[in-house]
């Protein structure tokens, strides 16, 4: 196609632009750039899944994030990717328009359509502590995800209760899927927790789902290109770690040099996800890149169950170093051109001397095998 030939979705994107979307789920979804066609087929001419939206108990800080996003921008996503027949916070409806809404999708796409969950689901006194539009989060759930092919937790509130769901937990707050098992509704959940969750992870499982169903899954039903690596293999203060250089606390020098955050607090020991790899936003930034630990949100079993500095759990999976080598000089955290330069040097002189050696040993080899011939 010509550089600026149209494709043939709703929103007319260039090719330009279609591409570099294609290519970005393509790198978020770890496909091979040879499946980037494949992937291009399917934006273009599959049929746009229908979505549907929910809110419960939640700050919306999940539509907050996809709001936020760039490459894909939410336009793109919600006019390009998917079909979103319902979204309370994005749509200019309101009150019995918006519900009337609701209705006619359930009805025209059952069977077909994501249900996305944002929120957690309060299951105690009959589920009154979240009521919209007269019903409440439990009978909303109950209405809605019967008809669904698939459902999205979104956000750790809606994967496992999240801050929701912390103790004492008053309103019994709940996940998705366990909500699903009381009312013994049997239905294909993915989890994307995270406090935001990245949107550009679940983009790509919504396109995963277009070109192959549901994707890969671990135990705890994540996608497993998204949730599959531990974040302290993949940190970038991981050297740090390496050489026993932590920050002690907030502000120190440590702190502002960038070091290690595992003695304030930091769960990425203990917790799986791709935040270093794919950030937030342009500037691609994550909350250890800006100085503050990672605190785990997305694990059920980590993030807003265990206080921030308590580290006893993560001892052995971490396994720091026991014996820290003597820190540094403070003016020597910094190597001048001069020692790069000597450095250098010395490193081209024992190459040059290593190889003269070896070229001396074979010309005394040789002149060894040519006597014995003689």
């Amino acid at each position: 196609m010509a550089g600026n030939e149209k494709v043939s979705l709703n929103r007319q994107m260039n090719r330009r632009d279609f591409l570099k979307l294609s290519l970005k789920t393509a790198a978020v979804l770890g496909l091979s750039s040879t499946l980037v066609p494949e992937l291009c087929h399917a934006l273009e001419k599959k049929e746009k899944p229908a979505v549907i939206w929910l809110h419960f108990q939640e700050c919306t800080g999940c539509t907050e994030s996809l709001l936020r996003a760039t490459e894909p921008e939410v336009t793109e996503l919600i006019l390009d990717i998917i079909s979103l027949e319902y979204h309370e916070t994005l749509f200019a409806a309101a009150g019995h328009q918006i519900e009337a809404s609701l209705a006619e999708a359930l009805q025209r796409y059952k069977g077909k359509y994501v249900l996305v969950v944002e929120g957690a689901i309060p299951v105690k006194a009959e589920g009154q502590f979240c009521t919209i539009g007269g019903h409440s989060a439990l009978e909303i759930l109950n209405r809605t995800a019967p008809g669904a092919a698939a459902l999205i937790a979104l956000g750790s509130c809606a994967a496992w209760g999240g801050i929701a769901s912390a103790g004492p937990n008053p309103t019994g707050a709940q996940g998705v899927m366990r909500t699903l098992t009381d009312l013994k509704i049997d239905k294909p959940v993915i989890n994307i927790p995270g406090c935001p969750p990245n949107p550009h992870n679940f983009l790509s499982t919504v396109v995963q789902y277009l070109m192959y169903g549901v994707p890969a899954l671990d135990q705890e039903s994540r996608p497993k290109f998204a949730y599959g690596t531990l974040i302290h293999d993949q940190c970038e203060r991981r050297g740090h770690f390496n050489s026993g250089r932590f920050a002690e606390a907030f502000g120190d020098e440590g702190h502002r040099k960038g070091y290690c955050l595992y003695k304030l607090g930091c769960k990425g020991p203990s917790t799986y996800g791709n935040c270093p790899e794919q950030g937030f936003n342009a500037e691609r930034k994550w909350p250890v890149s800006i100085g503050h630990p990672c605190f785990g949100c997305i694990e059920s079993k980590v993030g807003f169950t265990k206080p921030l500095f308590e580290l006893s759990d993560m001892v052995t999976a971490a396994n720091p170093p026991q014996i820290y080598p003597p820190p540094l000089p403070a003016d020597e955290h910094k190597i001048s051109p001069l020692a790069t330069g000597i450095v250098g040097a010395v490193t081209g002189a024992v190459a040059a001397a290593a190889v003269k050696k070896a070229l001396n040993l074979k010309r005394s080899k040789d002149g060894e095998d040519e006597e014995q011939k003689s």
